[in-house]
């Protein structure tokens, strides 16, 4: 049983848990992920971490409480125990030989972005953030961006923090204002990376992008993660999560991630009866 040893809200739907998992910290490392199970009866979820602590034997996630897993993980508090915790899965973040990186998070993919940001950080690279959000409600972790890179600039779609304007446009006003970055790496909405990509194609700007997809085991065996990167077909749990944005098949990415839409929606129904309506959503 895997101990939640602390709970902290960002916003009305995100929230940070500390979990004791130590044979998980003892080989963390950044950009990777883990998959639990709440209980018997709990599906498999794959979760990024925020940060691990080896001596502790803890690790962080970061999760918003928007499908059937993690409203039901929402119920949890400071003492229960999830079932399951396996990791850590898939390929660490790729940091040797850069010297400045811009990392850019949208929406609920800051939480996704704020690991890597901080392991390359914390290694001696020059990182500059680019945080977006629709508005400034739900705006997080701005703190521990200020403290774990070496520039945040927030951005906000309706301008009520931050800079009015989407995370590409900073990008871009960056890049044309003589900054020189060795790679980019783009966290969010397959939508946002692509723009991302896009745009920094034109530059001749390596891209990095982290990718989240549908998985079961966790080790390549079910398929059920396939990307297909370069006209190849790749497992996000072995081969990734990260990706060179630039080779991604962004439109089968993008039609593969709704094909369960209607089974969600009719999950979401249940969980909400189940919790009497805590924390669900019209």
């Amino acid at each position: 049983m895997y101990e939640i040893i602390s709970k902290r809200r960002l916003n009305s739907t995100i929230t940070w848990l500390v979990i004791k998992a130590p044979l998980v910290a003892r080989k963390a490392r950044p950009g990777q992920f883990i998959i639990l199970r709440t209980d018997e009866y709990g599906e498999r979820i794959p979760l990024t971490m925020a940060g691990h602590d080896s001596e502790k034997g803890t690790i962080d996630i970061i999760y918003q409480a928007v499908g059937k897993t993690t409203l039901l993980l929402d119920q949890f508090e400071v003492g229960d125990a999830l079932l399951d915790v396996v990791g850590p899965l898939g390929r660490p973040t790729e940091m040797e030989g850069l010297k400045r990186v811009a990392v850019v998070g949208g929406g609920t993919g800051n939480a996704l972005a704020y690991p890597i940001a901080k392991g390359m950080y914390d290694t001696g690279i020059q990182v500059d953030m680019i945080a977006g959000f629709q508005t400034k409600d739900v705006v997080i972790l701005e703190e521990e961006f200020r403290a774990g890179t070496s520039n945040l600039y927030i951005t906000t779609d309706d301008g009520s923090y931050g800079e009015k304007g989407f995370t590409t446009d900073k990008l871009k006003a960056l890049i044309e204002s003589g900054e020189k970055y060795d790679e980019v790496v783009a966290v969010g909405p397959p939508v946002m990376m692509k723009f991302v990509c896009q745009l920094t194609a034109k530059y001749g700007i390596k891209t990095v992008v982290s990718l989240t997809a549908y998985m079961v085991d966790g080790t390549g065996m079910c398929g059920g993660c396939r990307v297909v990167i370069g006209g190849e077909n790749k497992f996000a749990c072995v081969d990734g999560p990260e990706f060179d944005g630039q080779l991604v098949n962004w439109d089968e990415l993008i039609q593969r991630n709704s094909f369960y839409k209607e089974q969600e929606q009719e999950d979401m129904v249940h969980v909400c009866r189940l919790t009497g309506g805590v924390r669900c959503h019209d």
